[in-house]
């Protein structure tokens, strides 16, 4: 068992993987601002640590002792880095690069960077990406996302830090933040539960990668107890869905007659990206995606109880 970081472990994903990095027996110390005074996790093992990701003390006392840290922590959106491009710099990539200065100090073993499967590739006549294929994005967020890529490389070159990035498609699911506005599944459905239109970028043709958190983290955790053999990893469901198909399944899931709101879609929106997870697959085995109706019930259910509380 190892001694890991989460940076962003109060986060909607990070949560997650304190929990089964936890459960998994490894020693968690989770990273986050802890803004509301509270853990988002459920694990009672995790170490909690309060700190500003903008800190560079805070990062250096945090990877102290840490075999494993995994960066699961973004200081924007994309749209936020759209709205002003220089804040995902000043804060994602200079502070990203800060935390790898840190761990290349700290005798860090390995390095994982929650890197974005949904905007880094670009507009490309392609059904599924590989990792193989061309990095072209033209959004603020997935430039941003490369330009860190490159900067693992870098430490890789001279520092010897090992790292890997991971390409996430579209994460959804219990604990993800609506009022952060990202993500089409959390945000209709607070709409839905408020009672207001649900917003649609254009027809409803465009096509993503959805990937429940539940599936996500049972493909990332393990990672902590191995040596990958590649660099990059795309982490999807491998399957795509329309706009228009996952607001089909909300409405049937939630059971309301909702309106929709048509509004342009953004220029940097692409059609269509759907993820090829074959490399993660032959290393580390095959899953069975949770169906997009479970997870959506799934997402419900915990935004109404909280909504509850």
């Amino acid at each position: 068992m190892a001694e890991v970081l989460v940076v962003g472990g109060n986060g909607f994903i990070g949560s997650h993987l304190v929990d089964a990095l936890s459960e998994a027996g490894h020693a968690v110390t989770a990273f986050d601002r802890f803004s509301a005074g509270t853990a988002s996790y459920r694990s009672t093992t995790a170490r909690m640590l309060p700190g500003d990701f903008l800190s560079r003390s805070d990062l250096e006392a945090a990877v102290v002792g840490q075999e494993v840290v995994f960066h699961f922590l973004a200081t924007t959106t994309p749209a936020t880095a759209e709205a002003d491009p220089t804040l995902d710099i000043r804060t994602n990539v200079i502070q990203t690069i800060e935390l790898l200065s840190a761990c290349a100090a700290a005798g860090v073993r390995q390095v994982y960077f929650a890197s974005t499967g949904g905007a880094i590739y670009g507009p490309q006549p392609l059904s599924d990406f590989s990792e193989t294929d061309a990095t072209l994005p033209i959004s603020p967020y997935g430039i941003g996302k490369l330009a860190i890529e490159h900067y693992l490389r870098y430490f890789g070159a001279t520092h010897g830090l090992r790292s890997t990035s991971l390409r996430i498609s579209n994460p959804y699911g219990t604990r993800q933040h609506p009022n952060r506005k990202q993500g089409l599944i959390p945000i209709a459905l607070r709409q839905i539960l408020k009672g207001k239109p649900v917003v649609r970028y254009g027809d409803g043709s465009m096509v993503r990668d959805y990937i429940y958190v539940d599936d996500l983290v049972r493909m990332i955790a393990p990672l902590a107890e191995v040596e990958p053999l590649h660099e990059v990893y795309n982490l999807g469901s491998g399957r795509g869905s329309s706009v228009s198909e996952v607001l089909e399944s909300i409405a049937r899931v939630t059971g309301a007659d909702f309106e929709i709101r048509e509004i342009p879609t953004p220029a940097t929106f692409v059609d269509r990206v759907v993820l090829d997870v074959e490399r993660f697959d032959a290393e580390f085995g095959i899953r069975v995606p949770t169906a997009l109706d479970d997870g959506i019930a799934a997402t419900w259910a915990d935004m109404t109880e909280r909504d509850g509380d």
